[in-house]
């Protein structure tokens, strides 16, 4: 996790990362969340008590207006009070928000989305998350975040997710996706750049490993993440059909790793799968801000929030 100190013109001011071990629990993860904060305010010499507020985004669906956290599936998370928990530990307005929206409305202030009326966002990662700011706010429901992408069912598959789901955006094009069917590969020997790299390891076929594989020509690693790339680009079709945004994010370490083989395929698909009309009215972009997104989004969001600019619903 990354904590973000910003001034009141949302500058950063320091920056600090701890690992969230949720394999300790809820409470132990929390405290860290929170101890984390403490230790940038101590960094920056800034006390607590001049706290605006704090904005967070985290992992899955959001009860946005309680602060609650309905389902972490990576986290191990069901419905966890982060924002009552953090509203205690430091007596300011808290606000939680779905970390991809947090990313996405990152991007839409300061990144590759400024300037935009509607922007989504998809973050292929261990998942694949997806925001959307619409009109200038995040698009939400009435009680919780919305746009799960990765859990929309586009294809008949037999691979199953951390969900139980098939088929799904996240099976077919996640890293953790790509990553399974580049280990048989590389099993096969069908991928020696990336064995000689990562061997048969899960876990050591990170993006980078893949994008050096790639480079280095092997060229059936290529075929996986273009297959990838196309499920993706399926994906943008039927957002930019269902919404029309200006612009389209792609983020994440995949897409950092490969910015461009990731941006000719998707938009290949994607433009191929819209009307002819809608072709000249959305632009894939890249990420700028990396990891500074998330942050910047949630400090900017809850800025907006404790200024009682009215939201609109």
């Amino acid at each position: 996790m990354q904590c973000t100190l910003f001034n009141d013109q949302l500058a950063p001011i320091h920056r600090r990362r701890k690992k969230t071990r949720n394999e300790l629990g809820v409470h132990a993860s929390l405290d860290r969340i929170a101890v984390n904060v403490e230790r940038v305010l101590e960094d920056a010499n800034v006390p607590a008590s001049s706290l605006t507020g704090i904005g967070i985004g985290c992992p899955g669906p959001v009860e946005w207006e309680k602060g609650v956290v309905r389902v972490a599936v990576n986290l191990g998370w069901e419905n966890v009070h982060v924002g009552e928990f953090l509203e205690k530990r430091f007596g300011c307005p808290v606000s939680v928000l779905n970390d991809v929206d947090a990313g996405v409305y990152g991007e839409y202030i300061a990144g590759a989305a400024k300037g935009s009326r509607t922007c989504v966002g998809i973050f292929p990662g261990t998942g694949i998350g997806g925001g959307c700011v619409y009109d200038g706010q995040i698009l939400r429901g009435k009680v919780l975040s919305c746009m799960e992408i990765g859990h929309i069912k586009l294809v008949s598959s037999p691979r199953q997710g951390a969900t139980g789901m098939t088929g799904t955006l996240e099976t077919e094009a996640s890293r953790l996706s790509i990553a399974g069917e580049l280990v048989k590969l590389a099993f096969r020997g069908e991928a020696p750049n990336l064995l000689k790299a990562a061997g048969t390891d899960l876990s050591e076929v990170r993006s980078k490993v893949i994008a050096e594989a790639i480079r280095s020509g092997d060229k059936q690693v290529q075929r996986v993440v273009e297959e990838a790339c196309e499920v993706i680009g399926f994906a943008v079709a039927n957002i930019v059909l269902l919404i029309c945004p200006d612009t389209v994010i792609l983020g994440g370490g995949l897409v950092e790793a490969m910015p461009e083989l990731f941006l000719k395929e998707v938009s290949k698909t994607a433009k191929r799968h819209v009307f002819d009309c809608y072709r000249r009215e959305f632009e894939i972009k890249c990420a700028q801000l990396g990891d500074d997104a998330a942050a910047l989004g949630a400090a900017a969001w809850i800025a907006k929030q404790v200024a009682n600019t009215p939201l609109r619903k």
